[in-house]
Formats: C-alpha cells, structure tokens, sequence
C-alpha cells in the first residue's frame, strides 16, 4: 500500500485502501489474547457501560475529533426548514393514506393524521432542546448517550439505523408506484415477479435500487448542494399540493363523508400508528445541527415551521382524497392519481405524480443525508467500525456512512413489501421518541453531584409511574375491550406521576439557550401517546423488532461493548491528562 505524508506529518493513504485499524483499533482487538481477556470481563464492562453517561463536553469535543475533519457550517433556519418539509412529505401522504384509508380509516383519516401529527410535534420539542444543547451529527443517539448512558443509546442507535434503512426502502419503492403511473404503467410492470420467494420478498425492484444509487451521489457531493437542491424541489412539490388540494376540491362530493368513521376509534388510532411513519424525518433534522450556523436560532425554527406547515397540509390532502371519492373506492398504490381519473380529470394524474416523485426524492435524500450523520457519531464512539465516521476532507460529508447506509437500503428496497416495511418501521421510531421524552425529563431534572438522593429517587419514581401507566394503556387497547375501567386508573397515575414531577422534584438544570415549553407535561404527555401509538401496530413486526433488538444484543456483547469501553477510557484518560496539563 502507497502512503504519503500530510502536510501537518499525518500519514495519509492512497485511494480506498484500508487496514484493520480502520475496523478494530482498539486494545480488546490487537490480538486472540486481548479479546479472551475481554470477554472475560464483559460483566463488568457491561455494568460500566449502562452505568456511566457521557457529558455534553465530551460529544462536542472528544467524540467529533475523532472523525479527522470537521463538518461544513453552512445551514441557516431556511435549510433546515426545508429538509424538515423535505425529509417528511413523501410516501406518507401520497402511498400510506390510500392504504389506511380504504381498511382502517375512511374519512376520518385526517384525525389519524392529527392524532399523529401531535405525537410528532411533542418529539419535535424535545429534540430541539437536545439538538440545541448539543449540536452534534448524532442525533438522538448522543442525547441518550448523555443522559441514559452508552448501553441504552446503543439499543437505540441500532433502531435509529433501522429506522432509516427501513424508511429510504419504503419510499424506493413507492417511487417506483409513481414513477410507473407516470409512464401510463402499473407498479409491478417495473418489478420482477419471483414466486421462488415468498410473496412478501418476491416483488423485487430495481428501479428502487437505481433513484437509491443516484441519491448516495447527491449526498456525498455536498451538504450544501442537497439543501439547494432539496429546497428548490420541495418549493416545486408544495405547489404540486396546493394544486391537489385546490382542484381537488373542486370535485367534492360531501356524499362521501356520509360514514366518516366506518372503523371505529381503534380504525383511526390503528391508522395513526401506521401514518406516523408519515411524519418520520424531521429527527434527521436534528443531525444536521453539527453543520447549522447558529444552532440556538436556527434549529427551533427550522423544525418547529417545519412540522406545523407539514400537519396543516397533510390534513388538508386527506379531506381532500375523501371528498372526491368514497373510502372504500381509494387506490392503494396511487391514490390521488387514480381519485384524479374517477372523477374525469385523468390529466392530473400526471402532476400528482409528478409532484409525487419530487417529494419523494427529497425524502430519500434528507433520509440520506441524515442516516449517514447518525452512523458517523455512531462510529466516532467506536460502538461500529471507526472507519465509518471519516468526513472527506475536500466534501465536508461523511463518505463511508453515506454509501454504507445507500447500500443497504437498496438491497432491503430490492426485496421487501411496503406493508412490512411501514409497520416495523413506526415501531422503531415510537420507541426512539419515547426513549427521547424519557431523556429530557432525566436532563432537566437529575444533574450527578447536583441533584439529593431523595430528589433522584422522587424522579425514579415518577418516572416509573408514567411509563407504567402508559404501557397499561396500551396493553388494555390492544385487549379490544370495551370496558373503560382500567383507563380511569391508569389516566390518573399518569397525571399524579407527571403532577409529582412538576410539584416534588426541583429541576436541576435549565435550558441555556432553548428549552422545551411546558416540562413535565410535554415529555410525559410524548411517551404517553407514542407508546399507546405502539399498541395499534400488529404482532408479526413486535416479533420483527424483538428479533433485530436481539441481534443488536449479540452483537454488542461480542464487539460494540468492549469497543466503546476501550475508546471511553482512551478519552477519559485524554481529558485527564488535559486537566493536569492545565489546558
């Protein structure tokens, strides 16, 4: 392998070539010896691991450094404002409310929408007072970092990548349903048809695996250039709503919202469990902090406009799809094209897709943009290979984790049905959001060397009491029992729990430039409603979960927990050493 020697004596390598000090740096992993050694100690490295939080300090300084170079400042609350409507509105309103319309639904999916749209906001503010506090490319992954410790931001790190993969998979393929309307084609005119495999698996689609391969072009270029490119084409895609929304209207039929909830309020909750994947993606938002100019400005406008703009239209969209046609006649696949033909304005149908195909492209390139920042600080913590969190000197963008991630969600898009990737994907995100709700109350009320014994326990306990309530919630809906007893007890413990937050436990830390309105109430009432959310979503993707969580497991117990310990104590011991020195 050639080297040559950076101008600050740094050794620099040719080409693509790599080491195994890319992948396994550490001490555990330099020889057989080391890592029996290791294994030996995983117990209490493990304790170690869930015991032990990270600082706010040390993800702003320790953990970046370890990517090389650092990212680009170029967003301001525009850019961001326009990745989050970016990020957001794609396969969520123009694929999935078809879907849940025409079974869970009827018309009274905009009240799913609703229902999910404040579930959304309400994470929405708890992210902004991470992302402002700690604006790294981490995400949620270095707020649970700091506040519940390395082990439970792992088990969250593997659902975040899940949730992206998942996610960019999902809307390749709708893409394709779109892409095919346009061309006067069915979707499955673009799939080839394997009846080897089972028929959830079988359909699989290369055009997914094309619009997935020239997006990582995008994104690797420059993260800049994605915003310019992403704002322009949402500009372009709004005024393909309004379009959707105005004439569409004008081919209402007040007839058709006759049987406005034909399933019930476990339709419209079943509904919005499904349609929260429609909302997924303003949390890649919160990744960009790392690249935003003036974070304490920018990132709660940004996500904030974002979101509300975002709610009002997918609302508006879906009175509108049930104006024109009856529920029960809605397209799955292609919803507003096909409402479009059936009322006589088959025309439109090409601007639907059209506007379709741009809203999903910016989807999958905010999606990509995001997931790659979420991989590198993964990577920077060494809980993954190292050699995923370089930043390319010349582009300012992470290369690996942005083609490493690509990758992936082309090979899933290739083969997966829609259907499973929706569902499995809210889990995922229900539970991330919860576990972010959970970390702020931990941040504002619990400070180590602050906060008394007493006050620690009194928060443990809150808590305790609002988690439990929820689940409790959850478990007797998904019962489908009419009875309504066990909700007026589980309601009140949730409030006294929240009620005993805001009453018995001082907060130990203030917000220092942007905080969350409302605290407790606001996180409390977000794990609430995420985890009831969880409860409409059907047991084949629990298994799912469960499954993937248990592969994290292994493979934390293998690699990522002796990785991450050894890093901790290299930077633990930097960071002592900068305190002798007097720097």
């Amino acid at each position: 392998m050639t080297t040559n020697g950076g101008p600050d004596g740094t050794v620099k390598r040719r080409g693509c070539a790599c080491s195994k000090e890319d992948f396994l740096p550490e001490e555990s992993f330099q020889s057989w010896g080391n890592y029996v050694t290791a294994m030996k100690q995983t117990g209490p490295r493990f304790i170690n691991r869930v015991t032990t939080r990270s600082l706010d300090s040390t993800e702003l300084n320790e953990v970046k450094e370890q990517s090389g170079h650092e990212m680009k400042k170029t967003l301001n609350w525009w850019d961001l404002m326009w990745f989050g409507i970016g990020a957001v509105i794609g396969a969520g309103i123009f694929v999935y409310i078809g879907l849940e319309a025409k079974s869970s639904a009827g018309p009274a999916v905009v009240l799913s929408y609703v229902v999910s749209g404040i579930s959304a906001m309400l994470s929405v503010f708890c992210y902004t007072e991470f992302a402002v506090e700690i604006p790294v490319a981490g995400g949620s992954f270095a707020y649970l970092r700091v506040e519940l410790g390395d082990f439970m931001a792992f088990i969250a790190a593997g659902n975040i990548l899940l949730e992206y993969v998942i996610g960019g998979a999902a809307v390749a393929r709708s893409w394709t349903s779109y892409f095919a309307t346009l061309l006067n084609h069915k979707p499955e005119d673009f799939r080839i048809i394997v009846h080897s495999l089972p028929d959830d698996y079988g359909h699989l689609d290369p055009v997914a695996v094309g619009i997935t391969m020239i997006i990582c072009v995008l994104a690797v270029k420059s993260t800049k250039g994605s915003s310019r490119f992403n704002y322009i084409a949402s500009i372009i895609h709004m005024v393909v709503i309004l379009f959707i929304i105005v004439a569409g209207l004008t081919k209402a039929n007040l007839k058709n919202y006759s049987s406005f909830a034909p399933f019930g309020a476990r339709g419209v909750f079943k509904a919005s469990s499904v349609l929260f994947f429609a909302y997924v993606g303003f949390d890649a938002v919160s990744t960009m902090a790392e690249e935003t100019k003036n974070p304490g400005r920018d990132i709660p406008i940004g996500l904030v406009a974002s979101m509300v703009i975002t709610t009002v239209a997918y609302c508006l969209l879906a009175i509108t799809l049930c104006l024109m046609q009856p529920y029960y006649e809605v397209d799955v696949d292609a919803p507003y094209s096909v409402a479009f033909s059936a009322v006589g304005m088959d025309w439109a149908k090409y601007i639907v897709a059209a506007g379709a195909l741009k809203g999903m492209t910016t989807v999958l390139l905010v999606g990509a943009v995001g997931q790659a920042r979420y991989l590198t600080h993964i990577a920077r913590t060494h809980m993954v290979p190292p050699w995923l969190a370089n930043v390319n000197e010349k582009t300012g963008t992470p290369v690996n984790a942005t083609i490493v991630m690509l990758v992936a969600t082309a090979i899933i898009a290739f083969f997966t049905n829609l259907k499973i990737l929706s569902n499995l994907l809210s889990i995922s995100t229900l539970f991330i959001f919860s576990l972010v709700a959970v970390a702020l109350l931990v941040r504002r009320y619990y400070v180590t060397d602050i906060t008394t014994t007493t006050n620690r326990n009194k928060l443990v306990l809150c808590l305790v009491l609002i988690i439990s309530s929820s689940i409790t919630n959850v478990v007797y809906w998904a019962l489908d029992t009419s009875s309504w007893i066990a909700y007026a007890v589980s309601v009140p413990v949730w409030f006294l729990g929240t009620l005993g937050l805001r009453v018995f436990v001082p907060q130990a830390r203030e917000p220092k430039l942007w905080g969350s309105p409302l605290v407790p109430w606001l996180p409390s009432a977000s794990i609430a409603i995420n985890i009831f959310l969880l409860g409409s979503i059907d047991g084949m993707s629990f298994v799912r979960f469960g499954g993937w969580t248990g592969f994290l497991l292994i493979y934390y117990v293998f690699f990522g927990l002796h990785a991450s310990y050894d890093t901790a104590k290299e930077v633990g011991q930097k960071i002592e050493n900068a305190k002798v020195d007097g720097v």
